[in-house]
């Protein structure tokens, strides 16, 4: 169920963020005249789930309809003569579509076909004129038509590309916003957290100790854990100023602070140590015996002096069914007395809710004022997400690349609308991000090639264009593949 539950959300996210960047390169395309010959959600090999078409001003639609091939002839020479290429297979030619009967969808290319095909993943806009993964260079006709992508200027052209990743990186900043606007922005200063933080053992194995407090890092403040984790691991900042005790020291972290951290696999960089108080005593239980009072705050069990709730909990239960000391302080003074843990290791308190002990800030946001917010946290997330970038590259960053189980794995296990719509909104910044970068079969590779031609006068040949795609294309089907073959060793490490 937990898999169904993780496997929805990832989907569904995915499916959200496919229809609107492929909608952006259908939004430029039509505001250009620009054919757009398909729309799909998820791929369709073969044959598609639905499909729908408006012809003559009336929808038609199809249910597990096979796919039509494309309406073509073999091409013939001067001669007369049908041509071959190198290979010795026909070269085909779009053929003559007024031969089609009237019911074909073929005959009418000027409308969109809009479908959902079956397998669950990506998806597709098909544009007039276009070399991409839907269509080859030998299929488009010898010159370009006034309603082809080929056929607009440079910078039309670089609009309708650049739109998926424009498209997506507004849909982040739109749910940010709303999300700001719902929940508004709730975050705990490192220096507010009094008792100090418990550290991962990469950290403590390079100098932090627990219960340091961060002061400072390279001389500018650090305001949250966020903060600390993305100029410690990801911008490879080394000199933390901390507060040990009551005075002030500095850890000298190495240069590869970060690798060790990805390396280790760590889960949080530091977690806040929690005091044990109480906010409310049940009925008939051994804290109620002994009259432990809301507000309460224990810091020592057996005689041991101790500060962090999770080690206080744990020296209880050690004593479970067992009289035992516990001192704790209340209002000010602290007091000495026994108790007898039940035999699961309770005594039958409700903890009081850390946001309730830690002086947080919390900022509301209005309609209006929460989208300069999302349009602020949009761009701090993709910047973040830059900077971690570089980490790839290294040995342990790349052993951590994952594919869809390990984004499927950042969704939470019982579905949280909020959760998803924070998860959905940093994957639209990461589509947008990888969409972009300059290989060929991603965005990013048309838009350096479109730069170019500005750049030179020159336009790439569509033969060109076409070599490069598929050589772009096996570049990213090998990450795809390395990606997700982490995620099956990590399956497979994790059953030996």
């Amino acid at each position: 169920m937990i898999f169904l539950i993780k496997a929805l959300q990832l989907i569904l996210a995915l499916s959200i963020l496919v229809v609107v960047h492929e909608f952006g390169h259908f939004g430029f395309a039509r505001l250009f005249k620009v054919r757009v010959n398909k729309f799909y959600l998820f791929f369709n090999p073969r044959f598609s789930i639905f499909r729908a078409k408006k012809i003559n001003g009336k929808w038609q639609t199809k249910f597990f309809s096979r796919n039509l091939p494309e309406h073509e002839v073999q091409a013939v020479d001067e001669n007369g003569v049908p041509k071959t290429d190198k290979k010795g297979k026909p070269v085909m030619i779009p053929d003559d579509i007024n031969k089609l009967p009237a019911d074909d969808w073929r005959r009418y290319p000027e409308s969109t076909e809009w479908g959902i095909g079956w397998v669950p993943f990506g998806g597709y806009c098909a544009i007039a004129g276009m070399v991409d993964e839907t269509t080859k260079e030998s299929s488009l006709s010898s010159e370009p038509q006034q309603w082809e992508y080929r056929s607009r200027k440079p910078w039309q052209r670089f609009f309708m590309i650049v739109g998926g990743v424009l498209f997506n990186f507004i849909l982040a900043i739109l749910i940010f916003a709303m999300l700001l606007f719902k929940n508004g922005e709730e975050v705990l200063p490192v220096r507010n957290a009094y008792l100090g933080y418990k550290y991962c053992r990469t950290a403590l194995d390079n100098g932090f100790r627990n219960g340091d407090i961060i002061v400072a890092i390279d001389g500018g403040e650090a305001n949250s854990s966020k903060d600390v984790i993305e100029k410690l691991v990801i911008e490879g900042k080394r000199n933390v100023t901390v507060s040990r005790n009551g005075e002030t020291t500095t850890v000298c972290l190495p240069e590869n602070f970060g690798e060790q951290f990805i390396e280790a696999k760590e889960k949080q960089f530091m977690t806040p140590v929690i005091p044990f108080v109480v906010d409310s005593v049940m009925p008939q239980s051994a804290a109620m015996n002994r009259g432990l009072q809301r507000g309460d705050s224990i810091v020592g069990v057996g005689g041991k002096p101790l500060t962090d709730v999770e080690d206080i909990m744990a020296a209880i239960t050690d004593n479970a069914g067992k009289m035992t000391t516990i001192d704790f302080y209340r209002r000010g003074s602290l007091v000495s007395d026994s108790i007898m843990p039940d035999e699961n290791g309770k005594i039958g308190v409700v903890l009081r809710d850390p946001t309730h002990i830690f002086e947080t800030e919390k900022i509301r946001y209005g309609f209006f004022a929460a989208f300069p917010a999302g349009i602020r946290m949009g761009w701090e997330t993709l910047v973040s997400y830059v900077k971690q970038f570089r980490l790839v590259f290294t040995k342990a960053g790349a052993k951590s690349v994952g594919g869809f189980a390990a984004i499927g794995n950042l969704f939470p296990s019982q579905w949280n609308w909020t959760i998803f719509w924070s998860m959905t909104a940093l994957l639209s910044v990461i589509l947008a991000f990888m969409n972009i970068l300059p290989i060929p079969f991603l965005d990013g590779g048309y838009i350096l090639f479109i730069i170019y031609e500005m750049i030179t006068g020159k336009k790439p040949s569509d033969k060109f264009m076409e070599i490069s795609l598929n050589i772009g294309m096996i570049f990213v089907l090998g990450l795809l593949v390395f990606a997700n073959g982490n995620d099956l060793l990590k399956w497979i490490t994790s059953m030996l």
